[in-house]
């Protein structure tokens, strides 16, 4: 669970109380990322239409405008003291960090703004908001992600941080990071399947319009030559295997969907989509776990067998290598969300 508040309701009854996101807004903020956390956080909702969270917005100076990196201002009526009372902070990305980005240390402002911020309030970071988040000193000794395009410079700057260059996003607990700009979504979504579970997360992808998860890292997204456009895709393969998650399938199988060589479809299906076969194989087998620990009643034994990995055994390898869990704490975990 996301650790929500409660508060009295009638009857001694305790009510849930929204789990407060604080989004910190600074000059320069791209106003796409700027957005993402209303769009993804604000459409969560329970079964019962209960609203999940609650967003507000906050500047490091008193309210009033912000610079954007567009034509134009937005008008922030939060002041940095909303940070007290959130039980999630997120940082969008800034053209303008000034001595965060060149010396990775934090302004006057920013440090006054999180000294605001309790202890235990959840992290999240989106694209270089991640540079914040490591001048304050949060992402020593941990693994973090930024735009692929700045993550060289990040990791010379922080070098006591791990940088993964690769991924959309991190979760490492209580704090997040995610890579440039719509992986934003990708870290936003992820944390309400954390919080919520898959089907509420999955809902909140569909009214938006955009995956529940996207397969690969941001390496499929670093700039490289133009393939040959006579050259085919992987598409044909990964729908096949899709449907066919339960059987046992070989690198060979998928390859033949593609009429290519064993050679050439790993090649090609790791250009186009940032992992090998197997990787993602192993990935969506996860993921159609997880859908099953969620929604059924299923033992973990058919689990196992319906999603591919043969044995209870290999599924909980799998499990706890891919999300740090078994598949009964994960059941246990998720049901209790959806009753709550």
């Amino acid at each position: 669970m996301d650790g929500q508040r409660a508060r009295r309701g009638g009857r001694g009854r305790r009510a849930p109380v929204p789990h407060r996101v604080a989004v910190l807004v600074m000059d320069g903020v791209i106003p796409f990322e700027l957005g993402i956390p209303q769009r993804i956080f604000g459409r969560a909702r329970s079964a019962e239409g209960r609203r999940l969270y609650e967003v507000v917005t906050c500047s490091v100076r008193p309210p009033g405008p912000v610079r954007t990196d567009a034509d134009f201002d937005v008008v922030v009526e939060h002041g940095p003291e909303a940070l007290a009372t959130a039980d999630t902070v997120v940082v969008p990305a800034s053209h303008e960090l000034g001595p965060v980005y060149e010396e990775g240390r934090l302004t006057d402002e920013l440090a006054a703004a999180f000294a605001h911020v309790r202890p235990g309030t959840r992290m999240v970071s989106i694209c270089t908001g991640g540079y914040v988040l490591a001048a304050a000193g949060l992402l020593d000794g941990r693994p973090a992600t930024t735009h692929w395009a700045h993550a060289e410079h990040f990791q010379r700057l922080h070098p006591r941080i791990a940088v993964d260059a690769d991924v959309l996003f991190i979760d490492d607990g209580d704090v997040l990071t995610s890579a440039g700009v719509a992986a934003g979504l990708d870290l936003c979504l992820h944390v309400v399947r954390r919080d919520h579970g898959a089907a509420v997360a999955n809902e909140v992808a569909r009214s938006t319009v955009v995956p529940p998860h996207r397969d690969g890292g941001q390496a499929q997204y670093v700039q490289r030559p133009v393939p040959e456009p006579q050259l085919a895709t992987t598409t044909t393969a990964r729908a096949w295997a899709l449907g066919r998650l339960h059987e046992p399938l070989r690198l060979r199988d998928l390859a033949e969907q593609e009429a290519m060589s064993v050679r050439t479809f790993t090649r090609r299906f790791r250009e186009e989509v940032g992992v090998s076969p197997g990787q993602w194989l192993t990935r969506q087998r996860v993921e159609r776990a997880r859908h099953l620990l969620e929604s059924t009643g299923l033992s973990v034994d058919r689990i196992a067998r319906e999603s591919g990995f043969g044995t209870a055994q290999s599924m909980r390898q799998h499990l706890q290598s891919v999300l740090g869990v078994t598949p009964t704490a994960y059941r246990r975990t998720f049901r209790d969300a959806e009753e709550g």
